[in-house]
């Protein structure tokens, strides 16, 4: 069991992705689109956690978020993906320490996740103009929140799993 599992803050937090996808505060949203919460929170997860264990709270989280909005769409392959890479990132390159980093890397995220789920409104001829819309919005406020958002969930978690490289 992973040293992030066992923490009760961690999972607090893990349980607050699909209240604040639901919520959607205002005050966080870029013309009426919040921003990718799943990638703000994975992003730091997978970095302190590992790959494995990365690619599994991509699942998890996925899976409950595609409970939340049914229809064909999916975050399963995109989000999985991005947990084991940024579990091989906070495993084997230097650690991560500017926010700038971080601001990129949850920017490339929600762009991926965003084009995943045009590509398959497209597939399943759902597209419309506020896909687009929706996919740069949606990129642009994650990125501009990950520094702040990673950043902090970063620090708390490192003390919560001192053992861990990351």
């Amino acid at each position: 069991m992973s040293s992030l599992v066992r923490q009760r803050w961690t999972l607090a937090t893990a349980l607050l992705m699909p209240l604040l996808v639901l919520a959607s505060p205002a005050p966080l949203q870029l013309a009426g689109v919040p921003p990718s919460w799943a990638v703000l929170w994975l992003l730091p997860w997978a970095l302190v956690d590992g790959p494995l264990s990365g690619a599994l709270a991509g699942l998890a989280l996925a899976l409950v978020l595609d409970g939340l909005h049914p229809g064909p769409l999916t975050q399963v392959p995109v989000l999985v993906v991005l947990g084991w890479w940024w579990g091989r990132l906070g495993r084997k390159a230097p650690p991560l320490e500017r926010s700038f980093s971080l601001g990129l890397l949850a920017l490339l995220g929600a762009a991926l996740l965003g084009g995943s789920l045009w590509l398959q409104q497209l597939w399943w001829g759902e597209v419309n103009a506020a896909a687009l819309h929706t996919l740069l919005a949606q990129t642009l406020l994650t990125g501009l929140l990950a520094p702040l958002v990673c950043s902090l969930q970063l620090l708390l978690w490192r003390q919560l799993a001192p053992g861990l490289r990351s």
